[in-house]
């Protein structure tokens, strides 16, 4: 099993890259480091909407480091679902096999050593805070009820902050940076290094 990991601020296109690889390599599975927010249930709703999501603390990160190292020996694993409406784990969990190519994705996941020594390639979208922005408030209002206020207010408090912090200098770990995954010359260079990453595993 290959692992790719895809990294990138809030709103990059990650997710959009990753549907891409998926279309385009039949048979990869997906792992959201999103899903593994800590739960909070002894939280009120205002509580919990409170918390600092854009921190690495905000994560159980060890449960993925868990699940990755269980995939890497054979073993099935069983995801969390988190909802994001709510700010707490849904209860329900994915059933995610061992595949021949698995993706790993999200903004923090180049933060700690142990995670990227289990990713055997890893690619940073790097996209300007503007165009991050705009796509944070038509995803949050759609997807996730929120309001342009709440939207704006958790990006000034958090999101901003805690990607200068955290999420820009996990940059240097990337082994490829792309700017925009629909440009065929990202596109290309992404292909190119799945496929090679394939033929080194056999």
């Amino acid at each position: 099993m290959r692992i790719i990991g895809i990294a990138g601020g809030s709103g990059s296109g990650k997710s959009t890259l990753t549907e891409r690889i998926r279309r385009a390599f039949p048979g990869t599975a997906v792992l959201y480091h999103d899903n593994y927010y800590r739960n909070h249930p002894g939280l009120s709703a205002a509580g919990r909407a409170e918390l600092n999501y854009d921190h690495p603390d905000a994560l159980e990160t060890e449960l993925l480091i868990e699940h990755l190292r269980a995939l890497k020996r054979g073993e099935n694993v069983r995801c969390p679902v988190y909802d994001f409406s709510t700010h707490s784990r849904s209860g329900k969990d994915i059933l995610v096999e061992p595949p021949h190519l698995l993706i790993v994705e999200g903004i923090l996941l180049f933060h700690w050593p142990e995670l990227r020594e289990l990713l055997d390639w890893r690619i940073f979208v790097d996209v300007d805070a503007d165009i991050r922005l705009l796509r944070r408030i038509l995803r949050d209002t759609a997807e996730r009820g929120r309001t342009v206020a709440d939207i704006a207010a958790q990006y000034l408090a958090t999101v901003r902050p805690m990607h200068l912090q955290f999420v820009e200098p996990t940059r240097q770990y990337a082994d490829l940076v792309v700017h925009n995954c629909l440009d065929e010359e990202d596109w290309n260079a992404v292909k190119a290094g799945i496929e090679a990453l394939a033929e080194a595993g056999h």
